[in-house]
């Protein structure tokens, strides 16, 4: 199964009112593992740039004004993403952008559908806790601490992380699928990225009391308990 974890920078909120995609980032997953291919462009979005924009991801009239156009990596992108599912945290708003983009050179829309949206996974699996992407960085104990500024392809490599821990853990699947393992075995190159193992493990979960009372309870099944044969 292929995914794109994506993310753009742009200079505003709102496409129809004039706002214009500045930065795609993207990071190819294969069965939930980082391939090393990324997709990333700035985009010159042919007007000034905001300060309010600027502050969240320094991305300036100056640095921009050479960069390719929309329409120049239009192709490209959509070269790069295909059918693969989209994972995007606040889906809504970068597929608007997107499809805004594409509609302007009447290319064809990325259906909604495509889309995977870590915010509402996050908030549908910690209800009431905070859900942004540093949020979550901090409760799964990711490292971002290079996040000082917006970035796409840097927040793409974060997503990633995050979402491989909102869907269980760095192989969710656990690599039981003969495609996973063809590609794992296929994937030697040492420049393929990796996410990074965390610098501190997870608090356990398990108090003392819950491990005590777990041991009688198997204590009391007896020598045959599978819990012993497994031990």
């Amino acid at each position: 199964m292929r995914e794109i974890v994506l993310d753009t920078e742009t200079t505003g909120f709102e496409p129809e009112s004039g706002d214009r995609i500045v930065e795609i980032g993207a990071v190819e997953l294969y069965n939930h593992m980082p391939t090393g291919r990324t997709f990333h462009k700035y985009i010159n979005p042919q007007r000034a740039m905001p300060e309010a924009a600027f502050a969240v991801h320094g991305l300036g009239d100056d640095f921009l004004r050479n960069k390719p156009l929309f329409a120049e990596i239009a192709q490209e992108f959509l070269d790069f993403v295909l059918d693969a599912k989209l994972v995007i945290h606040n889906a809504a708003f970068d597929m608007k952008f997107l499809n805004a983009e594409l509609g302007w050179l009447k290319l064809p829309h990325l259906p909604w559908e495509q889309a995977i949206d870590t915010l509402a996974i996050a908030r549908q699996k910690f209800p009431g806790s905070p859900a942004s992407l540093d949020a979550l960085c901090r409760r799964f104990q990711i490292d971002n601490s290079a996040r000082t500024l917006h970035g796409a392809l840097l927040d793409s490599e974060i997503l990633a992380e995050v979402y491989l821990e909102l869907i269980g853990g760095r192989q969710p699947d656990f690599a039981l699928s003969s495609t996973s393992s063809t590609r794992s075995s296929d994937m030697t190159e040492p420049d393929v990225w990796r996410p990074h193992p965390r610098p501190t493990p997870l608090a356990p979960r398990l108090t003392e009391s819950e491990a005590a009372a777990h041991q009688a309870f198997v204590a009391r099944m007896g020598e045959a308990a599978l819990w012993r044969k497994s031990s």
